[in-house]
């Protein structure tokens, strides 16, 4: 479980990333969505201890993330969205040194890598250099770091960014593998309504929502989005919501009649939302 109890984090240059943020997180799968410079990131590094608070605090399975620091590092794994693989190193080298870096035995750790890279489908491109590899492929080699890793939580910032849909969902499925529990960041919907079971909304440093899929479509329960027409301007479209016995009556207009997503709810919060 992730508590968070008025968690701050103001930058010296007066930005605030994170303002005065509770709440708490208990699925297998957790989920922050929201633009960029929501927050998400700056609350991933402060959560597995990357960076320190201005003021509040997060406990992490009853460790106190500044109090227990050590002891909660063992406990955690976090992939930044900025990992990189080295092109020249083949995906076994890197679970591998990885693990060791971790303490592990060098037997140890090709063994659990090897179980790692079959896990996440790369079994057949182990020894390969990763240079040759897709996107996808990169990506998942992280993904196998956070199945050998055998910790109790792991943190995965955007791990599918800029990644074309197939490779996304390869992804998705390797995330799937994780026994660990999760804390995903992603600005995709497609990805939170997939993969999430618990999902939080952030908006400048505040949490503008948090529930389940259905929790969070729940106001919106019985609707359908139309473009082409109504108040809420997106970019140089025009939407509206309206009650699905009423879409029927707008078929003859020149509009898109549209089913209810998580984007939906951003709008309809008022929060930005990624194009």
């Amino acid at each position: 479980m992730i508590e968070t109890f008025e968690l701050t984090k103001r930058y010296d240059d007066g930005t605030i990333a994170l303002n005065s943020l509770t709440m708490k997180l208990d699925s297998k799968i957790s989920c922050l969505i929201g633009r960029n410079g929501a927050g998400k990131t700056t609350l991933t590094r402060i959560l597995s201890t990357q960076l320190k608070p201005t003021s509040g605090k997060a406990v992490i399975n009853g460790y106190d993330i500044e109090r227990d620091r050590k002891t909660l590092r063992k406990k955690i794994t976090s992939i930044p969205q900025e990992a990189k693989p080295m092109g020249i190193a083949s995906p076994l080298e890197h679970v591998t040194m990885y693990l060791t870096a971790k303490g592990m035995s060098f037997r140890d750790a090709v063994r659990e890598a090897k179980v790692a890279l079959e896990a996440v489908g790369l079994g057949e491109v182990i020894d390969k250099p990763t240079d040759e590899l897709s996107g996808g492929m990169k990506r998942k080699i992280f993904v196998a770091m956070a199945i050998s890793s055998n910790t109790d939580v792991v943190f995965l910032d955007e791990p599918t960014t800029g990644l074309d849909p197939i490779s996304r969902m390869e992804v998705w499925s390797a995330v799937r593998e994780i026994r660990s529990k999760i804390l995903l960041t992603t600005h995709y919907m497609e990805e939170a309504q997939e993969l999430c079971g618990q999902i939080a909304i952030l908006d400048r440093g505040k949490l503008r929502g948090l529930g389940t899929v259905n929790e969070l479509l729940e106001p919106l329960k019985g609707k359908v989005r139309v473009e082409g027409m109504g108040d809420i301007i997106i970019g140089k479209t025009r939407l509206s919501y309206v009650d699905k016995t009423k879409a029927s009556e707008l078929l003859d207009k020149n509009v898109t009649l549209k089913p209810i997503t998580l984007e939906d709810v951003f709008i309809t919060m008022g929060v930005e939302i990624e194009s």
